[in-house]
Formats: structure tokens, sequence, C-alpha cells
């Protein structure tokens, strides 16, 4: 699986939000106006960028941007060890959006966070490993992150949701310091606003034999990357440092789209931070 935002769409994105023009932007990078378009448009070069002088200019690490532009990509992730997790990716028109479903191996207890756009391989899988859906976690109300739920809540209508919603109903919305029990997993939620106002990671723990934290969380973070702070950019980098960053570096990130990745890699990597 490819990085969510390649080379480019990372460039744009900052550039935009930092309202650094594309003559700016081309003059630190030592390239042409239309050869800085086209990276921002295929995410590829033939040109010698300076990635670190136009990292400076548009908010970036230089370092971690030139890892991106040489083909960073988060290790492959061993999901075996955390035994009662499965991904699954529906895919919409030209891209792809992660849904991830979590259960305890003994109580068969399981959880959804977010629906994606499609239902039936999850539903599918809920069957063939005879899990009971009990929780359906929302990280953000975007719809591509919503869109099946419908269908979840027809098969499961006593599922309980849970959403960082102001305009949710008052027995879906997350209640602070709350921590929601899947069997022996213990689920808690932290907010990270900033791509959506509704934005909240959910942390799954307690898993047996000592296997390292999930971190589900939406569009907040990419592998890379970052979801776009919608006029919210600060706040967005603030919470992701805050909220996720500071997590164990062998924490699993879950991204609502792309590869998999760990704090560790991300701190390491994300030219974000």
């Amino acid at each position: 699986m490819q990085l969510e935002d390649h080379l480019g769409d990372i460039i744009r994105k900052i550039r935009k939000a930092n309202n650094i023009s594309v003559p700016t932007a081309a003059a630190a990078a030592g390239v042409s106006e239309n050869e800085l378009t086209a990276v921002e448009d295929t995410g590829q070069t033939s040109a010698k960028v300076n990635f670190s002088a136009l990292a400076r200019t548009i908010g970036l690490d230089g370092k971690k941007l030139e890892g991106i532009a040489d083909g960073y990509l988060p290790a492959p992730k061993d999901l075996s060890i955390w035994r009662g997790l499965r991904v699954f990716v529906s895919a919409v028109d030209d891209f792809t959006v992660n849904c991830f479903l979590i259960w305890d191996e003994v109580t068969r207890d399981a959880a959804l966070f977010d629906t994606g756009t499609n239902a039936k391989p999850v539903l599918d899988c809920i069957a063939a490993e005879k899990l009971e859906l009990g929780h359906i976690f929302i990280t953000h109300s975007h719809w591509d992150h919503v869109e099946a739920l419908p269908k979840f809540r027809e098969a499961f209508p006593r599922a309980k949701i849970h959403s960082g919603s102001k305009s949710a109903p008052v027995d879906q919305r997350n209640k602070n310091a709350e921590i929601i029990h899947l069997g022996g997993l213990r689920i808690t939620h932290r907010d990270t606003p900033g791509h959506a106002d509704d934005g909240v990671t959910y942390l799954v723990g307690n898993w047996q034999k000592d296997v390292p934290d999930v971190a589900i969380v939406g569009d907040t973070i990419f592998a890379g990357s970052m979801g776009n702070g919608n006029g919210h950019w600060e706040l967005a980098r603030q919470k992701i440092r805050e909220q996720i960053l500071t997590l164990p570096p062998d924490t699993l990130i879950c991204p609502g789209h792309g590869p998999l990745t760990t704090v560790g890699e991300e701190k390491t990597h994300n030219p974000f931070f």
C-alpha cells in the first residue's frame, strides 16, 4: 500500500495552509514554477529540488521531506500479534478508506471503528468469527467514514455508537475519562480535532502478552502526512503532538487512509513534525 499523500500532496497541502505562493516555494526549491507544479500534481520530479530550503519556507522538516521523496514507507506490520484485529479497506472512486474491527478472543465481544463504505466484508467476518458487535466508534463524521453505518445499525440494533460530535444524541457522545471494556480489552479516547471538529482518537489497550496499544486515529495523522487542517492547522498539529506522538513508540497507528504505521516511525519520518 502506498502512502495516502505523495510528495506533491504533502508540499501542496502545507504550502496552501501557510499561504505560500507557488513562485515563492519554487524559488526556495530552486526549480521553475512549472516544475514545482508538476511535483505537486504527480509526486515525481526530474529536477534537483532543494528540499531543505523548500521545507524551511513552507513549514516542514527538510530531512523528513527528502525521506518522503526517497520513497519512505512504514515497515510492514505483522498483525497476527493483535489476534483480534482486522483491517478492511473500501474502494471509493479514486481513493480508499480504512475501518477496523477489534474483538476479545475469549468473550467474542467486538467493536467496529468507523464503517467505511462497504459493510459486507465486515459483516461476513463477524459471522465467520461468531462475534457480537456491541460498539461502533466513530473517529469523525466525514461521509466516507460513516457511509455504511445504517447497514451495521440494521444488523446490530443494540450496538452502542460512540462519537465526538456535539450534535450527536447525548447517549452517543464520548464522555470525559470514559473507559469501555471489550472483554479484557480497554478502550479510551483522546479528542483530536483539527481535520474535523469532532475528531477523536481511540486507544485500545490491555492486549494479551503485552502487545502494544492500538491507536485508531481517523484522518488526524497518516503515515508520512496528516489530514487536511481545514482552516485549523495549528490546532490539528498541536493535538497530534499532544495526544498521539506522546504515546509509546511501538503504539500501532491505524489511520483512516493509507498504510498502518507506529508512533516511533512517524516521529522519525513524518515531515509535519
